[in-house]
Parts: C-alpha cells; sequence; structure tokens
C-alpha cells in the first residue's frame, strides 16, 4: 500500500451506536484529506480486539487516535495503556446521564496515562478531529497551511454573522 494513503489517524467508538457523534471526527478529517480508519472496538465487549488494535496502531502507521466511549467509557484510557500515540477521547452523550457519565469516567485517568478529552459530543468530536489535524501539521508545513486557511474561514463566518 502506499505510504501516502496509510491511515494516519484511527477513529475508534465503543459501539455502533457512537457514530452519530464521531462522524463529526471524520468530516473534519476527509475535509483536510488526512487518511484514516474507523473501527468499532470495544472496552467491555471486544477487548482482546481492543489489545490488538492499541497494541499494532503505532507499526502500521497510525499518528493519533480518536476514541469515542460512552457510558463507563473505558476505551480511551484503555488504548492510552496500550500505545505512545496520542489518545484524544470523545464523551459520547449518553441516555443514562446525557454524557456526564461519560465525561468524568474518561477524565478520571491515572496519573501516568494521558488522554486529552474534549467536550461531550458532536462539539468534542469535531474538535478532536481538529486537535489531531494540528498534530499531524506539526510536521506537514502543507497541511500547516489548510489548517491557518480553515481557522481565517471560520474566523470570516463568525465576522459576517456578527453585525446585529
Amino acid at each position: 500500500m502506499n505510504d501516502v494513503l496509510k491511515p494516519r489517524v484511527g477513529v475508534v467508538m465503543g459501539s455502533r451506536s457512537d457514530w452519530e457523534t464521531m462522524r463529526r471526527a471524520v468530516e473534519v478529517l476527509e475535509h483536510f484529506r488526512i487518511p484514516h480508519e474507523c473501527r468499532v472496538v470495544s472496552a467491555h465487549r471486544t477487548p482482546q480486539w481492543m489489545f490488538e488494535y492499541g497494541e499494532s496502531a503505532e507499526r502500521r502507521g497510525l499518528r493519533v487516535i480518536i476514541a469515542g466511549a460512552g457510558g463507563a467509557a473505558h476505551l480511551p484510557g484503555m488504548l492510552s495503556s496500550l500505545t505512545m500515540l496520542p489518545v484524544l477521547a470523545v464523551p459520547v452523550q449518553s441516555r443514562a446521564l446525557s454524557g456526564l457519565d461519560s465525561l468524568l469516567s474518561i477524565v478520571q485517568m491515572p496519573g501516568g496515562v494521558p488522554v486529552a478529552t474534549f467536550a461531550i459530543g458532536e462539539a468534542g468530536a469535531k474538535n478532536a478531529g481538529l486537535m489531531a489535524v494540528r498534530i499531524l501539521s506539526n510536521n506537514h508545513p502543507e497541511l500547516r497551511s489548510r489548517l491557518r486557511d480553515f481557522v481565517k474561514a471560520e474566523e470570516l463566518k463568525v465576522m459576517e454573522t456578527s453585525v446585529l
């Protein structure tokens, strides 16, 4: 496989129902033309697959993992314990506590197991996608330029709509 086309970002979620949230991260990656992969990897239902995924991620060429999980939300922390790659966590909104359970579960990582945690839901997924772009752009000037253009366009959108 051509090295340019190898996935650089892994987008994983605890269940298929998390896709509605996590697709926001994927939309950002697609906008910036960043090769990525999407997988359902459950810390509770498929622990062996989760171990394989986390332990092989760097060797397979990934540079960042975006992990979305709801409820007990163990996936981001477990993946962080299995890889040296940055893990960006998205708490998925749950029925029981509207995602507060997910958020609290994810941010309570023990020292030594870093997970960058974003807002609950779609805004968090979008920002996790943008953070992955920022991380990757450190070593890719053309990506950094596209990111600057994106930020400028967002700024202009706000300026155009800020008239009262």
